[in-house]
């Protein structure tokens, strides 16, 4: 209700923050696509059940009350831990990449449910124990590449995005897209791609994820991809993504 001083809302766990004893302050991203952070008091008291309940990457409802800087959460209910209880360290570095781009891609005045529904899918896939560690990269560039395409960075993949010809092999996330080998000499930065990795890049914004999930591919194109996710990420967004270049890293 309009002017009511709680609400209720299903939420997804983006990220968590100490703050002072025992309370954390929480990212969240709401049903409705729209990022909120609250404070959930005495959540880190030692047996304390808000904590088992609001814990990363997973989808709680909650009963906030309306703060004047941070809302504070009154209520929660675990309603899916995708993870499962004991996550490996590849599915952890899978959900802090889905996570981070997540946060940076919704806003506390903006609703976009779109956010909330593909997060909450790309966290399913990454959890589900079917996905090996090499699936867990093309989940996170897939992801990554259809999340931004929704938001209005969609890269060009039909042809040279400047000059239209469609014998590419060269990938630019500052041009938008694909390039031919001759326009590519003027891009600084353009990345050669095969044309299987042409393929492939299509693929993950027209196949649903739990198709890439289960589709053949080695590891060094599934590591590829996940690099050229993230250089379209930084790029557009135009930020550090440190849970992406841990997982390149690792």
């Amino acid at each position: 209700m309009a002017g009511s001083k709680t609400y209720r809302t299903r939420a997804i766990v983006l990220d968590k923050v100490k703050l002072k004893d025992y309370d954390l302050i929480l990212t969240l991203l709401a049903e409705s696509g729209r990022q909120v952070r609250a404070v959930a008091k005495g959540a880190r008291k030692p047996g304390a059940r808000l904590a088992a309940r609001c814990e990363l990457f997973c989808t709680a409802d909650l009963l906030l009350a309306r703060g004047r800087t941070l809302d504070v959460v009154s209520q929660a209910e675990l309603l899916r831990a995708p993870l499962g209880a004991g996550p490996t360290y590849e599915r952890m570095c899978a959900a802090s990449a889905i996570a981070e781009v997540a946060k940076l891609c919704s806003y506390e005045d903006a609703e976009d449910p779109f956010c909330f529904a593909i997060a909450a899918r790309a966290l399913e896939v990454a959890g589900d124990g079917a996905t090996d560690a090499v699936h867990l990269d093309v989940v996170v560039a897939a992801y990554i590449f259809k999340l931004l395409s929704h938001i209005g960075y969609r890269p060009d993949l039909s042809g040279c995005v400047l000059c239209g010809d469609e014998r590419l092999s060269y990938f630019s996330a500052t041009a938008g897209g694909l390039l031919c080998a001759s326009c590519a000499a003027s891009v600084a930065g353009a990345e050669e791609v095969s044309a299987a990795t042409v393929d492939w890049l299509r693929a993950l914004l027209a196949l649903r994820l739990d198709e890439l999930a289960a589709a053949p591919i080695d590891m060094m194109q599934a590591t590829f991809l996940l690099a050229l996710s993230h250089l379209w990420a930084a790029t557009h967004l135009d930020a550090r993504l440190r849970a992406l270049e841990f997982m390149l890293g690792r």
